[in-house]
């Protein structure tokens, strides 16, 4: 598996870390523990009204939120990695990166188990661009394989081929990762002028909001 080269090392403890919106380095509150909270259900209407396409990548997104969620929480009940340190949203930043990439506590474990699993969607549909999971922040802690090629140094290549650990605040980004509804559809133009669908399915880590699983597709239907 092919990873950037800028990201080899594990961060320490005493690196400066990076907090946004105003959050304090310490991070945010930890999850509650047994916090009893229940899913948003679609109502069938609403998933009837969808299209046949919309229909086929809401069913890959939603196996695909299952898939991540199961492996996030078998890090926390392997102790790989703690709840506090999902959810205290902390990120360090990588040297002489432009744009800036990050590391957390636990990205190598995201590496290891959410990017295969990215890639698996990939490989289920011709028009599946990416398929990734970002945390409430828009922290992408593992891109798929062929957005994790190694930095060249020539910006304008290592823009399209390397985006990962990067923390995106664009709209469509923000309505994606901060959506709790069962899915969210946006439809809007990439770089290239190609107009793309983003859906975003929520991630819940023991019932509780983290982030979001982001499935982008070339539209074939009206």
């Amino acid at each position: 598996m092919t990873h950037s080269k800028s990201t080899s090392s594990r961060p320490s403890t005493s690196r400066a870390c990076f907090a946004i919106l105003g959050m304090a380095c310490a991070g945010l509150a930890p999850a509650r523990a047994g916090a009893q909270v229940h899913p948003k259900v679609a109502p069938l209407a609403q998933i009837d009204s969808l299209g046949a396409q919309e229909k086929e990548m809401l069913a890959i997104a939603n196996d695909f939120a299952k898939r991540c969620v199961a492996a996030m929480e078998r890090w926390i009940a392997n102790k790989e990695t703690t709840e506090e340190k999902l959810f205290g949203f902390l990120y360090y930043p990588i040297p002489d990166t432009d744009p800036p990439m990050y590391r957390t506590d636990w990205d190598v474990l995201a590496d290891r188990d959410i990017q295969p699993l990215g890639d698996s969607v990939l490989a289920k549909s011709s028009a599946i661009v990416f398929a990734i999971i970002t945390d409430k922040n828009g922290y992408i802690p593992a891109h798929n394989q062929r957005y994790s090629l190694p930095l060249t140094g020539n910006k304008a290549m290592d823009l399209v081929n390397n985006r990962t650990k990067k923390i995106v605040v664009h709209k469509t980004a923000l309505r994606a990762q901060r959506n709790e509804a069962p899915f969210l559809f946006q439809r809007y133009p990439r770089e290239t002028g190609e107009m793309m669908v983003d859906l975003s399915v929520p991630l819940n880590i023991r019932g509780v909001h983290w982030g979001t699983v982001r499935v982008g597709y070339r539209q074939t239907e009206n």
